[in-house]
Parts: structure tokens; C-alpha cells; sequence
């Protein structure tokens, strides 16, 4: 019963809630960039380099390069079924993804530390009050001045 009551108050911690909290949101905000990236960006990079990105890839048997030949336009999804491949332009699709995904949450962390320093600049701390030596010593000084 011990360990129960254990896990309970590591569950119930502020910053166990905090950390699900985040990876919930971190995991929507992942799928927002994804399709940021996937239904936006590469089409127009797609466009400028006159390729789908999504479908550059080099076959790695040759079953998968036979297919290939016969159908230049042969899709990543089927030539995985076909056999291996080393799908380069995926890959520049997931890494164009990271990279926007850190330069946004970069940009989050950057306002919330500045927002932070804000708060900390605008009220600054009262001064702590004097303990009850401090006060005696003070009174003692007093009686001593007279």
C-alpha cells in the first residue's frame, strides 16, 4: 500500500502534470507543423525544384528497379512494397519538418523568458524582514547610542 500512495503523490506532482500537459500539446503542435510542412511548404519547393519530394528515392534491389523502369512515376508507398529503398526526399521532408518545429518552439521560449525578465524587472523584491536577532541587535544599538 505504500509504494501506491508513493506513486500517487510522484503522479500528483505539479511538475509530472506539467510534463503530460506539455507532451499532449507538444504532440498536436507536432501534427500542425507536420501538415505545415507536408501541405504547404514542399508543394511550393516541389514547384521551384520541379520534384515531389515526398516520392525521390533510390531502389535498393532490383525488383524495385525494374519497377521503376517500367513506371518512372512508381510512388514511394508502392516501391516500399515492392522492396528497400532509400528514401532521400522523405527524408528532407522530416528534417525541414524539425527544423521549423525547434526555430517555432525557439521563438516560444524566447517570448516566455522575455516576458519572464519583464515580470522580474517591474516589481522588485521588497526586502526581506529582519529576523528577531536582527531586531534585538538593532534595539541593542539603540540602547547603546543613548
Amino acid at each position: 500500500m505504500g509504494m501506491m500512495k508513493e506513486f500517487k503523490e510522484f503522479a500528483m506532482k505539479g511538475n509530472v502534470v506539467d510534463l503530460a500537459v506539455g507532451v499532449i500539446i507538444g504532440a498536436a503542435f507536432g501534427k500542425i507543423v507536420d501538415s505545415v510542412v507536408k501541405d504547404l511548404i514542399m508543394p511550393v519547393v516541389g514547384i521551384l525544384f520541379h520534384a515531389d519530394f515526398t516520392n525521390l528515392y533510390i531502389p535498393l534491389n532490383s525488383k524495385v528497379s525494374d519497377a521503376l523502369s517500367a513506371n518512372p512515376d512508381l510512388a514511394l508507398d508502392k516501391a516500399r512494397e515492392l522492396g528497400p529503398v532509400l528514401a532521400w526526399g522523405n527524408f528532407i521532408t522530416i528534417v525541414l519538418n524539425f527544423i521549423i518545429l525547434a526555430f517555432v518552439i525557439f521563438l516560444m521560449v524566447k517570448a516566455i523568458n522575455k516576458m519572464k525578465k519583464k515580470e522580474e524587472d517591474a516589481a522588485p523584491a521588497p526586502a526581506p524582514e529582519p529576523t528577531n536577532e536582527e531586531k534585538l541587535l538593532g534595539e541593542i544599538r539603540d540602547l547603546l547610542k543613548k
